[in-house]
């Protein structure tokens, strides 16, 4: 799994990487009553806001950690969005999507770095 600044993970599956927010995330934010995801075949670059959530603390945007082609949304955050709050690497992931530029994960964070980073 690649990690970012910004506390999205990413796991490789095939060709298209899921991704979602981390476990501290979503404890930063408290619990989800929201989730906005962008539509399947949307073209991303990175750093474009394309999933807004709302918690009981705050609404954020979650940015594209790469660029891509959204290939899949996980339907079941819009009628449950605390999947993202009890199973956020499992369950709780937001979208799918395939990578135009694959070398851009080079520069994300490994598990360790990461919980070094919230450390």
């Amino acid at each position: 799994m690649k990690y970012t600044e910004e506390h999205e993970w990413l796991r490789a599956d095939g060709d298209v990487y899921v991704v979602g927010i981390t476990e501290h995330a979503t404890s930063q934010l408290g619990d989800l009553v929201f989730v906005e995801l962008p539509d399947v075949g949307d073209t991303v670059a990175k750093d474009d806001e394309i999933v807004v959530i709302e918690s009981v603390k705050a609404a954020s945007d979650i940015l594209a950690p790469i660029d891509g082609e959204i290939t899949e949304v996980n339907t079941a955050l819009a009628d449950d969005p605390s999947l993202a709050n009890s199973d956020a690497i499992g369950e709780g992931w937001f979208f799918k999507i395939r990578a135009s530029d694959p070398s851009q994960l080079d520069d994300m964070m490994d598990e360790a770095a990461y919980n070094k980073m919230i450390g």
